[in-house]
């Protein structure tokens, strides 16, 4: 079976890799998002950081929205951490973000080891 939107996903893994090479770990998200955001214009990769998006309960929606790190191609949710390793909260955290931005890809990257790591989410 062929990975859903795998080019587009190589291409992010590849690039947070290049600034992982760079920047190293131990760093803050915001250094990484910011390494991050250069290399995604550099590379002309639509992408919008920090969206915001508005959570429906019934009727109303609510007055907390909450922010994806960067949404790229539209569409791939890029969850951007710094912490010990990836655990299923974040997983969590991505499938929600997933189905309230009505997305299918969501990627996890953690900067915060000796090797980049990073997970693939679908929803």
């Amino acid at each position: 079976m062929e990975l859903y939107k795998k080019e587009e996903y190589y291409k992010i893994v590849g690039i947070c890799m290049e600034v992982h090479r760079i920047l190293g770990g131990g760093l803050l998200e915001i250094v990484y998002k910011d390494a991050l955001e250069y290399e995604f214009r550099k590379n002309n990769i639509p992408y919008e950081r920090e969206k915001e998006f508005n959570i429906q309960y019934k009727e109303i929606v609510l007055a907390h929205k909450f922010y994806a790190d960067f949404v790229i191609y539209d569409e791939i949710i890029l969850e951007v951490k710094a912490s010990k390793e990836i655990v299923d909260e974040h997983t969590a955290q991505t499938i929600n973000y997933l189905r309230l931005a009505d997305s299918d890809l969501g990627i996890i990257v953690n900067f915060n080891k000796k090797t980049l790591q990073h997970k693939r989410v679908i929803h």
